[in-house]
């Protein structure tokens, strides 16, 4: 309900968002309550709450901005491991890119102007492919945490106090992502 903001002369200066009633709290933003992975990177604690996370395809980048679309849209339940619809677009568009860029163009298309008709065609013809995509992705992502977590917890955590947050996102991560993995097998 409020912003804080640091002046030139070092002055904190907070500012109401809208009318907040006398005696209530006063709350900032730390983020983006769908990902938890930028409020861990940068606060350092993750949020106990958080429904859903991005699916880690930064190696779509370029995919991602070229559809309008954002972090936000690219989600997985973290409760059923549930893929978000334009997680699905993504992968698609970046196996149509590679190999049939006029699919692509026209795939595209169907997404900037919501022609589910189009996008369900093409999902529908190249499914496997991006399905084994996915899968890729996800048990790529899975042996990364694993990894990480391994090493994180090679750390002393009183040289490294941040460990146990470290190791909690990942396991977050390794949950969501296992459970992604169990409903994309049962696809195929």
């Amino acid at each position: 309900n409020c912003e804080i903001t640091v002046d030139y002369d070092g002055n904190v200066n907070v500012q109401a968002l809208y009318d907040i009633p006398a005696g209530s709290l006063l709350t900032i933003s730390l983020g983006d309550p769908t990902n938890p992975t930028p409020i861990f990177a940068q606060y350092g604690f993750l949020p106990q709450d958080c429904a859903t996370i991005f699916c880690k395809a930064m190696h779509l980048d370029p995919q991602i901005k070229e559809l309008g679309y954002d972090f936000t849209d690219l989600l997985f339940q973290v409760e059923t491991g549930e893929i978000a619809p334009r997680v699905w677009d993504v992968f698609l568009y970046d196996i149509l890119q590679k190999n049939d860029p006029n699919a692509a163009q026209q795939f595209y298309m169907a997404c900037q102007t919501n022609d589910e008709g189009t996008k369900q065609q093409y999902a529908g013809e190249y499914f496997p492919y991006t399905l084994d995509s996915l899968k890729q992705h996800v048990y790529g992502i899975m042996s990364d945490c694993e990894n990480l977590t391994m090493k994180a917890q090679s750390y002393d955590v009183n040289l490294h106090p941040r460990v146990p947050v470290i190791v909690a996102h990942n396991q977050l991560v390794s949950q969501t992502f296992a459970m992604t993995a169990a409903l994309l097998e049962q696809m195929g």
